[in-house]
């Protein structure tokens, strides 16, 4: 923030996250400056409260957005609805905040709306400027995460909320701050999304790469045969065209509920599978008498093995390796174990290839959650070339996705700098650290040199 110059006095805050602030600004409680209106949920059996026309927010829309602008909801309700359940509609420009499950998720309303339990809305009660309240809120997650009591969940109160003391200027600096962000912050997020385009279009590429070494092989001048099979064409003479189920056992998880403790032994569920190599780091944690449940009927995780997603997040595959402890599976997820002239690695890329995918698309069942029954992960069509042809295979891809990933990961550490910028700007710019006061957008200053 070098560039951009200090206010010329300061004083105290008293609050310790904020610390000084311009010596003209106000420290004022939210609840001076917004009226607080809690949300609330009509009835879910009434037919006659559900699908009407009014919009109803809650934390899974606000998580969804891309923009600071909420005018649509997945739920919407009926004026009887409304009546109902006792909350109210707030007008458009209102902040529209999450107070549980997660704290701090926001946006602006674009017309008029209600929330439900899980959201509040700041309803301005002076001229002030929306955007810059919004863009104070957005960097003050972590403060009011500590304001939240709970012990199932965090959950921030409307007098906690009320209470919580920002450091404001007038009217006009607040329009004046909120449009300098929008410059800046527009900036920065052209340049994220390019490089998450950038990032998307290297995973296809590794993809494509994938998928062609695992139907086609290597050898561009190998004889090819009719795999049979409509949407994958040819494939070397000498692979051998089966289903999975003739390679591996498929095991299904246990379908019992665990308890869950602060020690003990990790389970593999979704989240535990998500690259190349299964990760504990996070997982929940079970008692030694669920474990030996859990591992019954052959579900034991072997080195070599490999877990499968088939719920919810569906047809995500990682290896279990060497440094993992001992661990039980989880739920939504399978045990894919292999019993014949088959590379685990090998699979493992056939797994995430295309080819997969398309069967994965077309066996899928529900509407609201996708699943895939564990038959039809059995059944899915393979490409087996010999063994050793297997091993070449994987040397090559391993050389070309290791360049992939290298650029993947740039990228990915390149977004995450651009976004501690664009977070540090909100912050330096909303708590006074910096003056723009006399910033001018660059097209005005353009019109003011041309007259």
């Amino acid at each position: 923030m070098a560039k951009y110059q200090k206010y010329a006095e300061y004083k105290d805050s008293g609050v310790e996250w904020l610390g000084e602030i311009p010596r003209h600004w106000d420290l004022k409680p939210i609840k001076y400056l917004f009226g607080i209106i809690n949300g609330s949920t009509p009835k879910s059996g009434e037919e006659a409260f559900w699908d009407g026309e009014i919009t109803w927010i809650t934390p899974s829309d606000l998580s969804k957005l891309r923009s600071h602008v909420i005018g649509e909801s997945i739920r919407t309700i009926t004026k009887k609805g409304l009546d109902s359940c006792g909350t109210s509609l707030v007008p458009s420009d209102t902040i529209i905040l999450s107070c549980r499950a997660p704290i701090g998720s926001l946006a602006v309303t674009s017309k008029e709306a209600c929330t439900n339990q899980g959201c509040k809305s700041l309803v301005k009660k002076y001229d002030l400027s929306t955007k810059f309240f919004y863009y104070y809120l957005s960097i003050s997650t972590k403060q009011l995460n500590n304001l939240g009591r709970g012990t199932t969940f965090l959950e921030l109160s409307s007098d906690e909320l009320g209470s919580y003391a920002l450091g404001i200027p007038n009217a006009e600096e607040q329009t004046q701050i909120a449009n300098f962000l929008d410059h800046e912050t527009a900036k920065i997020d052209t340049l994220i999304a390019k490089q998450e385009k950038l990032i998307e279009l290297l995973k296809e590429k590794r993809q494509a790469v994938i998928s062609h070494a695992v139907t086609k092989g290597l050898n561009p001048d190998v004889n090819m045969k009719d795999s049979g099979v409509e949407w994958l064409g040819q494939v070397p003479e000498h692979w051998t065209v089966s289903k999975l189920k003739h390679f591996v056992n498929v095991v299904d998880c246990k379908h019992i509920t665990a308890e869950f403790f602060d020690e003990g032994i990790p389970l593999a569920s979704i989240g535990e599978v998500k690259g190349w190599k299964v990760n504990l780091s996070n997982a929940k944690l079970t008692n030694e008498k669920y474990y030996q449940e859990l591992i019954d009927g052959n579900r034991k995780p072997q080195v070599g093995d490999i877990i499968y997603t088939r719920n919810a997040t569906v047809g995500e595959a990682s290896l279990v390796h060497t440094e993992l402890p001992k661990f039980a599976l989880g739920q939504d997820v399978c045990l894919i174990h292999i019993i014949q002239k088959l590379s685990s690695e090998y699979l493992l890329h056939f797994l995430k290839s295309e080819i997969i995918k398309i069967q994965l698309n077309s066996a899928m069942v529900g509407s609201t959650f996708k699943r895939i029954n564990v038959d039809d992960i059995r059944n899915y069509v393979i490409v087996i070339p010999p063994i050793e042809e297997q091993e070449c295979i994987l040397k090559d891809l391993d050389q070309k996705i290791e360049k992939y990933d290298s650029l993947i990961n740039f990228a990915v550490k390149q977004i995450q700098l651009m976004q501690e910028r664009r977070t540090a700007l909100i912050s330096s710019a909303v708590t006074g650290k910096i003056d723009v006061r006399n910033w001018q957008h660059p097209n005005e200053a353009k019109t003011e040199l041309s007259l």
